[in-house]
């Protein structure tokens, strides 16, 4: 099997400053002190399933130079950049017609690249599986994990049927629900968060977004004789910003009629938030997490602290909050109130 995999990692992280901002985003950080990137541990989680020379990395121009840093091992000409971002379907509908020129039967797998997974054995088979069915068939499987909580951050996948490990039919996407909507999905069983983990062979990409996006695809149709030139780049420029800004949700998921999930306990997090990366750190007896060379915490509780680049941290009487420095940027904020971090970050900026 020709397996290709498509990790987009072009996005900002704005929920995770002042870690993650516009020059050094979350996905070329290690927000979790484990001395790799979110990148670099989401082409770990990958190598069981496909050698390095498959892998395929789509962000922004200005992060061309941190993906080859941080993965010297993918081809120059692998690494994808976007003259300007246009959210998820202009840059997957790029990467698959790229691919299909010199992998014209190729499965593909395309992923973000800012998530965790710590069921790392368990995602690679199902991975293998998803590639397997989409190999034999012309179906999309779309990767879902079973809420652990009644999550109102994420989407959620409507199975037909709740069978664990398994490619079931996808009965509807449902947007970021209410409490009492999440806490309902909870209960019946058949409703899975949404990873944004997509596997489908290349013609079957090109023929849904043909069906469902044809705008897009009439642009990749520019853009298409210049891959692999010199006039690449200007095309792309040229071309691409034309695109229009949607999500392969919207533009293809949420309209295909063959739309595959399989779901299992992968121990997933989107780590979008300074709270979900408190979740997978190591707590002392009360409950703090920390990241740092020296943090000394006295009369704390339940905080984060994430300051690798201090020598010495040193915090006194504080409960529930978030304490982040990075690069001469600090963050003291309630994990009650990060939602508002971002508007933080931007205010007279």
């Amino acid at each position: 099997m020709d397996t290709q995999i498509v990790i987009m990692a072009g996005g900002i992280g704005s929920r995770l400053w002042p870690a993650s901002t516009p020059q050094m985003p979350k996905q070329f950080t290690d927000l979790l002190g484990v001395g790799k990137s979110l990148l670099q541990m989401t082409v770990d989680r990958f190598l069981p399933v496909c050698p390095t020379d498959g892998f395929w990395v789509v962000t922004s121009e200005r992060y061309v130079d941190l993906v080859r840093d941080q993965l010297p091992g993918i081809p120059a000409d692998q690494i994808l950049a976007e003259p300007e971002p246009r959210n998820t379907a202009p840059c997957i509908a790029y990467a698959c017609r790229k691919i299909a020129v010199r992998h014209p039967d190729a499965n593909v797998v395309v992923t973000p690249a800012d998530a965790l997974v710590l069921n790392t054995g368990l995602f690679a088979d199902t991975i293998r599986k998803a590639l397997a069915f989409t190999e034999s068939s012309d179906a999309i499987v779309t990767v879902g994990i079973r809420p652990t909580r009644p999550e109102t951050g994420y989407g959620y996948i409507h199975a037909e049927e709740s069978r664990l490990g398994e490619i079931v039919k996808v009965s509807e996407f449902r947007e970021k629900p209410d409490l009492t909507t999440a806490e309902a999905y909870l209960q019946e069983g058949s409703y899975f968060w949404n990873a944004g983990i997509f596997v489908w062979n290349v013609r079957t990409i090109s023929r849904e977004l043909s069906a469902n996006a044809p705008g897009i695809q009439a642009v990749m149709d520019r853009i298409a004789p210049s891959f692999y030139t010199e006039g690449e780049k200007a095309a792309l420029a040229e071309w691409f910003p034309t695109c229009e800004s949607i999500s392969i949700d919207y533009a293809v998921m949420e309209k295909s009629r063959s739309i595959h999930v399989i779901a299992d306990d992968l121990l997933w997090s989107d780590l979008g938030s300074w709270g979900s990366i408190k979740t997978h750190l190591p707590e002392d007896p009360n409950g703090n997490s920390a990241v740092g060379k020296d943090v000394r915490l006295f009369e704390c509780k339940d905080c984060l602290v994430h300051v690798p680049g201090a020598e010495t941290a040193v915090i006194q009487g504080l409960e529930g909050y978030a304490v982040v420095e990075a690069e001469g940027r600090l963050l003291v904020c309630k994990l009650s109130e990060e939602q508002r971090i971002k508007e933080f970050s931007q205010k007279n900026s």
